[in-house]
């Protein structure tokens, strides 16, 4: 990851929801956009990089067999830890990316608010170890905050445009709306109807 991870473990020092996922209207909407974005009912394997203290990870798994997600931050790590203690299909590890990518098949691998901390380079090499590890039927969701970040390598809008360059998948579903993007790639381009025989 090209933002140390120094940084991220002073953001969780301070405060334990350091982007208010919990209390903000506007996360839990995003959260409630990204959730009902997801075609499928279930998955058999999620991966959900850079995960924080778990609030979206929570909600992702009860949409799956197994879920992974990892953190660069120990402090995050142990957080998601605790919020997902009752979940037993969930596991939290600490992992800094994308070095630390792991193996998958994943039939889908979640990236929100992440991709703008890593370079060009690395999020290049992200992207070849998301492919990687996507599954035969796979789906990859991105979504991210437009305005620019100080401090951050990328803007929400230069991490979409690499990741559609360089997927090469078709992609199933792009919202846009003044304060966030949310990008659905797919290896299979069916639709939900096509899947439930309704086109």
């Amino acid at each position: 990851m090209s933002v140390d991870s120094h940084y991220f473990e002073g953001l969780f020092a301070r405060d334990q929801d350091p982007w208010a996922f919990r209390r903000r209207w506007y996360e839990q909407r995003k959260r409630a956009i990204t959730l009902a974005s997801l075609p499928r009912r279930h998955y058999r394997s999620i991966f959900e990089p850079g995960c924080a203290n778990g609030e979206l990870s929570a909600e992702l798994a009860t949409r799956c067999d197994s879920l992974l997600c990892c953190d660069t931050a120990q402090t995050a790590v142990s957080l998601a830890r605790q919020r997902l203690r009752s979940m037993p299909q969930a596991r939290v590890e600490c992992a800094r990316l994308p070095e630390d990518w792991p193996d998958g098949p994943f039939e889908l691998i979640v990236i929100s608010e992440l991709g703008y901390y890593l370079d060009p380079d690395d999020l290049a090499r992200l992207v070849t170890r998301a492919l990687g590890s996507l599954a035969a039927d796979g789906q990859l969701l991105a979504c991210h905050w437009r305005p620019p970040i100080a401090g951050c390598p990328l803007e929400g809008g230069q991490v979409h445009a690499m990741l559609h360059r360089q997927l090469q998948l078709p992609r199933l579903l792009e919202h846009q709306d003044a304060d966030f993007l949310l990008d659905l790639w797919g290896r299979d381009a069916d639709s939900v109807a096509t899947l439930e025989g309704l086109r």
